[in-house]
């Protein structure tokens, strides 16, 4: 292509940074800008409070629309630093037809100043599903924000009146639930298995009410166990940690509920700790309650990963690990030998 043919193809554009939002659009020491710089192929200059953009119409085009939804998303109170501008370039990237600004700028709880919103398309669209649905399951790796966004969700429907208690539970799996086997007290017994589930509640509501609360029945946070018998009224339940329920424990917790009540359901399928091989019961649930009325799946991927960006890749990588486990195992099957079968060593 000719020098003057790319001229001619050449396109400029010039955004206008509100005064109140340029010191958050770049970031500290430009961080922000350097992230959009990387990411956009058209040429970013800034100048004051003015953006120019130069490059093809289309990557033009495609920059305004990234710096519009960064400034929407500063205007609106969001948080923005160089994680929720990769977020924002990703979302517009997959042409999903949702804004970024919106989902970025969607409160659920705030505290202290601080405020816990969705930070993915389909973190939003987990959050709606709650909102939306008598039972959801939240399905996927480590670090999508499932059980945090599911307690911030029972946080706000506890304060809006909504629900008239919390109940938190967890399968103590890793004690294969012998729980009388441990030394200690119950509380200390049990207290290792429910201990994320304390400290997300002490990121949402002051830890010196949590304590109060939990006497007064307001929040009970217990192992899968104890749920067996009961029948839960006016209640936001969430079951953490589910790829360790057994099918008959998905089953008995599931027909706890009762009236005026929500259940989240959460769980990543890829580290089920049931021994014996038994099969996982969110991985049952799934095929049972497919297409049953006001039940949602909600799934969420690496993609969806708000911790070190470096957990997304080891997600990545196990997920890839996987796959290829999963070829080799069909293209050469365990067979039968004499004395047993042939096994596997990890």
């Amino acid at each position: 292509m000719s020098a003057q043919h790319a001229r001619d193809r050449s396109a400029q554009s010039k955004v206008t940074v509100p005064d109140s939002a340029v010191l958050a659009l770049v970031g500290t020491r430009d961080a922000n800008l350097r992230v959009v710089e990387e990411l956009l192929t058209a040429d970013v200059h800034v100048r004051g409070n003015e953006i120019t953009l130069t490059g093809d119409p289309a990557d033009v085009a495609f920059g305004e629309r990234v710096f519009s939804e960064l400034i929407t998303v500063v205007d609106k109170g969001g948080q923005l630093g160089p994680d929720a501008v990769r977020r924002v370039v990703g979302m517009l990237s997959a042409d999903s037809g949702e804004s970024p600004a919106a989902v970025l700028s969607l409160d659920i709880l705030s505290r202290r100043g601080r405020t816990i919103r969705p930070k993915t398309l389909n973190q939003k669209h987990y959050v709606d599903a709650i909102d939306q649905n008598t039972v959801v399951f939240g399905i996927g790796p480590a670090g999508t924000g499932k059980t945090y966004l599911a307690m911030a969700k029972a946080v706000q429907a506890l304060q809006a009146k909504q629900v008239n208690r919390i109940i938190l539970t967890r399968p103590a799996v890793e004690a294969g639930e012998r729980l009388g086997y441990l030394p200690g007290t119950l509380y200390e017994k049990i207290d290792p298995y429910l201990r994320p589930l304390y400290d997300a509640l002490h990121d949402m509501i002051d830890p010196e009410s949590v304590p109060r609360l939990t006497q007064a029945g307001t929040i009970e946070v217990a192992p899968l166990a104890y749920m067996r018998g009961r029948t839960l009224n006016d209640a936001f339940i969430i079951l953490d940690e589910a790829q360790n329920t057994t099918p008959e424990q998905m089953k008995m917790f599931l027909t706890r509920l009762g009236f005026g009540s929500r259940v989240v359901v959460t769980g990543d399928v890829t580290q089920v700790d049931l021994p014996g091989g038994q099969r996982s019961g969110l991985k049952v649930v799934r095929e049972i309650l497919d297409g049953v009325d006001d039940v949602h799946f909600a799934v969420l991927d690496s993609g969806d990963v708000v911790r070190h960006r470096l957990v997304t890749d080891i997600v990545n990588a196990y997920d890839r690990w996987q796959a290829e486990q999963d070829a080799d195992s069909e293209q050469f099957p365990r067979r039968s030998g004499r004395g047993g079968q042939f096994r596997e060593h990890a």
